[in-house]
């Protein structure tokens, strides 16, 4: 096996659409073929010279076959290129990328494209007649809350396990739109400065009046305040003890994001400058009841990998389904809330679902150069396990995305 570090050299993600807006209208193939022949453009790679892609996918129902290979083709990649989805329900998007690198590592790949996607507004409503109904109504099931959002084994809402993980860890009501207030407000102040134009590939819509181009976020709401926020009921437990509503729960989006992998070696031959080393990656599973603070084993495991400390690491971004997880997650680890999530919270981009958590790797590679600028004063010398030093201005961060959860670190 190679131990060669494997880079990523490019990434990019679509805007995210909400349920039933911009994006809903389009093939979720065609959403992920956008932003693959985007990232091949920027690292320089031809289609041909693609030796793997692979995309996080859960709501594949009525999709048609393979819907990564149909992305994938419709890039303008070979036929002769293998296409595959992995489904890990919140945490595909990122194993897409750990399955990319450990390709690139044993020596099946050369250039890997992984990424994540996902359409919820063109999730199908199914209904199984495949036998008949003898006598009687036949209902519809909506394959987003059975696919996407039910827990399989206790066969309740996600929604009920961000109350669970509320009650275990003491997270109050206030303490969930305090968070979810300052998510969108950073969001807010992140689009109104550009931060994220260059990440985002404009999507082209078909319309009557000819195409549309999409190109910004739908789902933040600026101008959220605590008031209004303080004003919604709850969603899931509906007497006085819910504390999860609309408000500080994640919403139902549509999207896809790609990134470019490579070994390192292969980026200087090329003469790419990567945006960022994969150093380390860690999975964890835990009680589907409170699969939200997944993201604390996960990221512990990762980090003793790297053979780091937790306070050794410059930036975390970790999802937010829900805004109580993800208080949790920041009490249990004891993080530096000024280090999580900076540009603006994952709380605003949707469910745990596949390309969120891909963009969450792009986010943080994109933001290795301005780390290694804002940290050169600041950031103590220490030795990773392998003996390298890690020197001022290299910034190191974690990604993380239920019950399996995936840590990601960057450097």
């Amino acid at each position: 096996m190679n131990t060669e570090p494997v880079v990523i050299v490019s990434a990019a993600r679509t805007p995210i659409g909400s349920l039933s807006g911009a994006l809903s209208t389009v093939p979720v193939h065609d959403l992920c073929s956008v932003v693959i022949k985007d990232v091949l453009t920027r690292a320089g790679v031809r289609p041909e010279e693609v030796s793997e892609v692979i995309m996080g996918h859960v709501l594949t129902a009525g999709q048609g076959q393979n819907p990564a290979r149909q992305a994938s083709v419709a890039a303008g990649i070979p036929y002769s290129v293998p296409a595959w989805s992995c489904q890990m329900v919140c945490g595909s998007g990122l194993k897409s990328v750990c399955l990319g690198a450990q390709s690139i590592q044993v020596g099946d790949s050369t250039v890997v494209v992984a990424g994540g996607m996902e359409s919820m507004s063109r999730a199908p409503h199914t209904v199984h007649m495949r036998a008949g109904v003898r006598m009687g109504d036949a209902s519809l099931q909506d394959s987003v809350v059975a696919d996407g959002l039910t827990d399989a084994f206790h066969g309740y809402h996600m929604g009920i396990t961000a109350e669970n993980v509320a009650k275990q860890w003491a997270v109050s009501r206030e303490e969930q739109d305090g968070f979810a207030v300052q998510s969108q407000n950073k969001t807010e102040a992140a689009q109104k400065a550009g931060h994220f134009d260059q990440e985002i590939v404009p999507v082209m819509v078909p319309s009557r009046k000819g195409p549309v181009e999409v190109k910004v976020d739908e789902f933040p709401r600026h101008g959220s305040n605590a008031d209004s926020m303080s004003k919604l009921r709850p969603c899931f437990v509906k007497d006085s003890s819910g504390t999860v509503t609309a408000g500080n729960a994640s919403g139902i989006n549509d999207g896809a994001a790609a990134t470019v992998l490579m070994s390192q070696s292969e980026a200087e031959r090329r003469g790419i400058k990567p945006m960022a080393r994969i150093v380390s990656w860690a999975q964890a599973g835990l009680d589907p009841s409170i699969m939200g603070t997944g993201p604390v084993p996960a990221i512990r495991k990762a980090v003793e990998k790297a053979g780091w400390k937790l306070d050794q690491v410059d930036l975390f971004e970790i999802n937010e389904a829900f805004a109580a997880q993800s208080v949790a997650v920041v009490k249990e680890l004891g993080l530096n809330v000024d280090k999580v999530n900076v540009k603006r919270r994952r709380h605003l981009s949707g469910p745990s679902h596949r390309h969120v958590w891909l963009q969450s790797a792009g986010d943080a590679a994109a933001r290795a150069p301005e780390d290694r600028r804002a940290s050169r004063r600041d950031v103590p010398l220490h030795r990773r396990r392998d003996g390298h030093r890690h020197v001022r201005g290299e910034g190191l961060r974690i990604i993380s995305n239920a019950a399996v959860w995936i840590a990601l670190i960057l450097f």
